[in-house]
């Protein structure tokens, strides 16, 4: 027998549970639902708009979508908000920046979702520190410090072989905290970038 769950129970048992992106795991083991039933529920619920594919395997409610940075951390683990957006977030640069951007220890990858871009770039394993627990709508995310962003953003464009950021707000970084930061790269070029651009 084919156990029913209508949208009311189901928007109700994880609203309840305060899920704001959920998984078919989860929604099989909510419901008491096999794989190819879960599947199934997922596909004509996202189908109708009453749920939202955020990517393959993850979902939500449109009418209660968690903020962007939530999202982003969700998209792909393990990863924090870093680069551009994180400093327009702490006022370093004036842009407003769209695209969130994030620092993983996984492959560069880039994801659309909810007609926004959401964009991960690699780095070490040794760099991968310096974030912060925030909160949104009551929901914590991982983002990085100003400092920590700045020193992400360098540290990329110098691989890239692009020119340090010019443009910014020197008295939203720390010097000091900043070249911590730089050193855990273990990258001359790069302590001697943030040693003057922070001068």
């Amino acid at each position: 027998m084919v156990k029913l769950v209508n949208q009311t129970s189901f928007s109700a048992t994880i609203k309840g549970k305060s899920i704001p992106i959920f998984s078919p795991i989860q929604v099989m083991a909510l419901f008491g639902l096999s794989k190819t039933a879960t599947d199934a529920l997922l596909h004509r619920y996202t189908k109708r708009g009453f749920i939202t594919r955020l990517k393959r395997g993850l979902y939500a409610f449109p009418d209660a979508l968690p903020p962007d940075v939530f999202i982003a951390n969700k998209l792909y683990e393990p990863s924090y908000v870093s680069l551009e957006f994180a400093l327009s977030y702490h006022g370093v640069i004036p842009e407003t920046v769209y695209e969130i951007t994030s620092i993983t220890t996984k492959a560069t990858r880039r994801f659309e979702a909810l007609g926004k871009n959401f964009s991960y770039r690699r780095i070490k394993r040794v760099g991968y520190t310096g974030y912060e627990i925030q909160k949104q709508q009551g929901l914590s995310f991982y983002i990085a410090d100003a400092e920590k962003a700045f020193v992400d953003m360098d540290y990329l464009r110098l691989i890239n072989r692009q020119k340090p950021i010019s443009r910014f707000n020197k008295e939203k970084i720390n010097p000091e905290k900043a070249l911590r930061y730089a050193k855990l790269f273990g990258n001359a070029k790069l302590i001697s970038i943030i040693k003057s651009t922070l001068k």
